[in-house]
């Protein structure tokens, strides 16, 4: 299957560079990831929108023991096929913008904090800020899926694929996301986030730029962001020069929602 979505290409790339197993198909992908069963994202087939009506068919023959449901469409208008049936079936539809910049303009608010990449040492601040950033109900498998995903997202790091990075308010992260480069003038920025208590500061937009800079300076052509259409934070992309150019579909079941 050829993947026409951008936001999936560089999806399948992290995936890869991660260390999950993915399977090729004419009409299909499979992405396993067997070392965070808990990852809905790393574990999911992402199908061709004339497949869509198998997916969930596929999905359980792919996924026996899976408790969730994921299924990624690759398209590039966001095709979701009949939303109505995929809700009766406890089908959750998210389509997220996807957006992209060749150049980057200068945040209107420059934040007061240190930017830079993240060192060694600086991995257990990452982790005391993504638990603050978690809105998720805390439960044994989400503290294994948020510890296998931080521990993911170091090694990749420390192998060279991805360079993770912090704003830092007097010495404390407080601010963070990751960049992956695809070596041929890609850029895919990851989990973009900020400390509850120091939103509206500019320190995302601050650190979206700096991190952007970083990535041109190393080759990338091209900045990918994915972001929520409804969420604040698309704003503050669209500031700094982000374009919407395509849409990205993800079909989703929380274990327990069946319809």
């Amino acid at each position: 299957m050829q993947v026409r979505s951008l936001a999936y290409r560089t999806d399948l790339l992290l995936r890869r560079l991660a260390g999950s197993v993915i399977t090729d198909h004419p009409s299909h992908k499979v992405v396993r990831t067997p070392a965070n069963p808990n990852f809905w994202w790393g574990n999911f087939v992402l199908v061709s929108p004339h497949a869509l009506p198998d997916a969930p068919d596929l999905f359980s023959a792919e996924f026996p023991e899976a408790s969730h449901l994921a299924i990624g469409v690759d398209g590039t208008e966001g095709e979701t096929g009949p939303r109505a049936g995929w809700e009766r079936q406890g089908i959750t539809v998210e389509i997220d913008t996807v957006l992209t910049a060749a150049s980057l303009l200068p945040p209107a608010r420059p934040a007061r904090a240190e930017l830079r990449a993240l060192t060694g040492s600086d991995w257990e601040q990452a982790a005391r800020l993504r638990h603050a950033c978690d809105e998720s109900e805390a439960s044994p498998e989400n503290s294994a899926f948020v510890a296998a995903k931080l521990a993911e997202e170091r090694r990749l790091c420390e192998a060279g694929d991805a360079t993770w990075f912090g704003a830092f308010v007097d010495g404390e992260m407080r601010a963070g996301l990751g960049v992956l480069l695809d070596g041929q003038g890609l850029a895919r920025y990851q989990h973009v986030e900020t400390h509850p208590a120091f939103r509206q500061r500019g320190l995302a937009s601050s650190l979206v730029h700096f991190a952007g800079t970083e990535a041109m300076s190393r080759g990338a052509r091209t900045l990918v962001i994915v972001a929520d259409p409804e969420a604040g934070a698309i704003r503050v992309y669209r500031s700094l020069g982000f374009a919407a150019t395509e849409r990205q579909v993800r079909l989703q079941r929380a274990p327990g929602d069946a319809g």
